[in-house]
């Protein structure tokens, strides 16, 4: 199988895998981009996600790059294995005010049983994205296949 089907194939199961997840779709959460080393996760402004001064809530943020980072390790991982947040390290650096969160997780250092990743948050608001969060993630790699374990939570895909 050529490289870019390889790819191809780990892109749609990661979108498989990531979109069937419950907390994924209570969010809104949208997968926006998988690349080799990377992923990109977003959330719309619903009032439901916010905190009591309108601006989203640290959780969601959290979430974001909770999920993201393990998607991009996801993206380098071996056959056979599948991801496990191992901890992260989160740094606010701005409210999160405006319509739109986006979380951008960026591969570091790939391992055989440990990913390390980063990810940076960004707020729109008004077109503009203004950087509100960065954080360090230690993703495990794990043995099991994600298709069979994901199914056999009751999820699907």
């Amino acid at each position: 199988m050529p490289a870019d089907a390889a790819f191809k194939h780990r892109e749609d199961l990661i979108r498989r895998v990531v979109g069937v997840q419950g907390f994924m779709k209570l969010v809104g959460t949208t997968i926006d981009d998988v690349v080799p080393g990377g992923c990109t996760l977003s959330v719309e402004k619903r009032p439901e996600l916010l905190q009591h001064l309108g601006m989203f809530h640290g959780g969601v943020t959290a979430f974001l790059v909770d999920n993201a980072t393990t998607a991009a390790a996801a993206t380098v991982m071996p056959e056979g294995r599948t991801t496990l947040t191992a901890g992260f390290t989160l740094n606010y650096l701005a409210t999160a005010a405006g319509d739109k969160l986006i979380c951008r997780a960026k591969v570091i250092k790939p391992g055989r049983t440990l990913v390390v990743v980063s990810a940076d948050v960004y707020c729109v608001a008004d077109g503009k994205e203004k950087h509100t969060a960065t954080a360090l993630a230690t993703i495990a790699l794990i043995e099991g296949d994600t298709v069979a374990m994901t199914k056999a939570a009751g999820l699907g895909p």
